[in-house]
């Protein structure tokens, strides 16, 4: 007989989302997202998708031919294809035109198959506000009776300004941080190579903006998911990239643009397995110790600890790790 379940008795009310899985892989067009599709149910352990796609209606659609974009997304949702419901579409910014009629369209048809909403270019607090507005509309209106996810992009100093305001906003479950755009919001006075590695890591500007956005997501219990690597043409880039936006800058996601950075990303990502059994031995312990104060190799464990490696397990799950069976079974509800 197991004891209190850690997710029961380690929060003491306070909230705090689900882990995402820790890839978000970006598919804009019919081809591209089939195919994510199949690598999505390729990669799967133990009938869980191990990375979310996006559909992308905003840079995947020409102009002019939101509309027909929009369909194709809505579609391709509603196919066998989409096996986990772990598919979430990006619509236009909130101020452009498509956007209330392409979220109609992709709510009326597939509501029930979207994982979450992002929404690009949210210069401050009133622009999240007004997405989630939209979004709520568009669910009024489709009788959707669910709060579908927003996820919103960080990707001006301005919403630098507002992130932590942004963050509290209860229907927001994701921030992620649009590189690029934040470089060139600055005219200039940032260099491009503060595109990509390393000056994306070290300057002070970049950093900064980083640092916020990860900040306010953990102040909130949201999911910080780091920006793109557009060098696609060695995996190890993005691994690299991964790697570092977890252990300096406390990200838990990072989006990927190219089918060969998916495995990069998740294996930089996922805890190693001397983590992972450190952790799952420790949980076991305090379940039996009713998640009392534990010692362990000299080392006193309470719960300020088992949060931690609480996080950790919840980490590895999601990015389809190797449990160990016992923890497995008590924590996750298998065999």
């Amino acid at each position: 007989m197991t004891g209190p379940h850690p997710r029961d008795v380690l929060f003491e009310g306070d909230a705090r989302s689900a882990h995402l899985p820790v890839c978000d892989h970006y598919a804009g067009s019919e081809k591209l997202m089939r195919k994510s599709l199949a690598l999505q149910r390729e990669r799967a352990v133990g009938g869980r998708a191990t990375f979310d796609i996006t559909l992308d209606c905003g840079d995947g659609a020409a102009a002019g031919r939101e509309r027909e974009h929009a369909q194709i997304v809505a579609d391709v949702l509603q196919s066998a294809d989409n096996v986990f419901d772990r598919v979430g579409i990006r619509v236009h910014d909130v101020n452009h035109p498509a956007v209330e009629e392409e979220l109609d369209l992709i709510m009326g048809a597939a509501h029930a198959r979207i994982a979450y909403v992002t929404f690009p270019k949210i210069d401050c607090y009133i622009d999240a506000q007004r997405a989630i507005e939209l979004l709520r509309a568009s669910a009024e209106r489709h009788d959707v009776d669910r709060q579908i996810p927003v996820h919103v992009l960080i990707e001006s100093p301005r919403a630098v300004a507002d992130v932590f305001t942004i963050a509290a906003l209860d229907e927001i479950e994701c921030l992620s941080f649009g590189l690029m755009d934040f470089v060139s919001a600055h005219g200039g006075a940032i260099p491009d190579d503060a595109m990509r590695s390393p000056g994306q890591f070290d300057h002070p500007l970049v950093r900064r903006a980083k640092l916020e956005i990860s900040a306010a997501c953990h102040a909130w219990g949201k999911t910080a998911s780091h920006n793109v690597t557009t060098d696609f043409a060695d995996p190890r880039t993005a691994a690299a990239d991964a790697t570092r936006a977890a252990r300096e800058f406390g990200y838990a996601r990072m989006w990927s643009i190219h089918p060969s950075q998916i495995d990069a990303i998740v294996g930089a990502l996922r805890p190693s397995h001397t983590a992972i059994d450190e952790a799952a031995a420790i949980l076991l312990a305090a379940q039996a110790a009713d998640w009392g104060p534990i010692q362990r190799a000299g080392r006193l464990h309470d719960r300020a600890s088992y949060r931690y490696y609480w996080s950790v397990l919840q980490q590895a799950a999601v990015s389809g790790a190797e449990l160990p069976a016992q923890a497995r079974a008590a924590f996750f509800g298998d065999a």
